[in-house]
């Protein structure tokens, strides 16, 4: 179905305004997002979908690459998502950065993007780094060694076991 034909029933179901007309139009609208998702049009048709719905940080999520989006709605996708990578994630952005239709949505992806090198970093900085501990290696190697000892006794013991029973 062409586009402009699901937005056009979409919106003939949000006119309606029952909930089983909403959630098809929001499916209808996310379906077009998912097939399209550099065009920031349908983005923001999906937000509006998610206000009648009652659900600011969905709307925030779907407006946040626009040029004109809500603050409060933006603050509440950021709540939901509260790291950058989780955040990326949740735009469902295809492909590069510079393919960003308008140079609004290329920043605000540039910057989620550094903002989440910047976080894994962190991360990464944050975790204690292991050294390699000799005397751990000492004990498994002793270990180890009394495994084999006793393994090779076992064999032995029940080699000469049967050799008294076949003479």
């Amino acid at each position: 179905m062409p586009v402009e034909l699901t937005l056009h029933k979409a919106a003939e179901e949000l006119r309606r305004g029952d909930l089983a007309n909403v959630l098809r139009a929001r499916q209808r609208v996310a379906g077009l997002v998912g097939t399209y998702p550099h065009r920031l049009d349908l983005r923001e048709r999906l937000a509006e979908v998610y206000r009648v719905l009652g659900q600011p940080a969905q709307a925030g999520r779907w407006t946040y690459l626009s040029d004109e989006r809500d603050p409060e709605e933006t603050l509440a996708f950021e709540r939901a998502y509260r790291h950058a990578e989780a955040r990326l994630v949740a735009l469902c952005w295809q492909g590069r950065v510079d393919e960003a239709p308008t140079e609004t949505a290329r920043t605000r992806l540039a910057s989620l993007y550094l903002e989440a090198r910047v976080e894994l970093q962190r991360e990464l900085d944050a975790t204690p780094h292991e050294e390699t501990s000799w005397g751990a290696c000492l004990i498994v190697m002793v270990g180890g060694t009394f495994v084999l000892v006793c393994f090779l006794l076992g064999i032995v013991t029940l080699v000469q076991f049967l050799w008294k029973l076949v003479t």
